[in-house]
């Protein structure tokens, strides 16, 4: 119980920082990659309680290696192409 809650907390907290930091395009890949492993152990912990197959795990650990390394490839382009991750320089936001 105390880990859920523990989770939900950590959860809640990467969102808050995931919409307060939005000048760097880093900071926002890693506070998505945290929320990601909140939600692994909410999900690890939620199996093991009702001893369901721990095979759809994988799936969920192969979408988020998959999606962080989209995030990797596009900070690299978006940083080739605009001389850094810093997004209030940029003219993306002003679109």
């Amino acid at each position: 119980m105390f880990i859920s809650l523990s989770c939900y907390l950590m959860f809640f907290w990467g969102g808050l920082c995931f919409f307060k930091m939005k000048g760097h395009v880093l900071m926002m890949l890693l506070n998505l990659e945290f929320m990601g492993l909140i939600i692994l152990l909410m999900m690890i912990d939620f199996f093991s309680l009702f001893s369901y197959d721990l095979m759809v795990l994988i799936y969920l650990i192969i979408t988020m290696v998959c999606e962080a390394v989209m995030g990797l490839v596009l900070l690299t382009l978006y940083i080739r192409t605009h001389g850094g991750d810093y997004l209030k320089t940029s003219t993306l936001l002003s679109c």
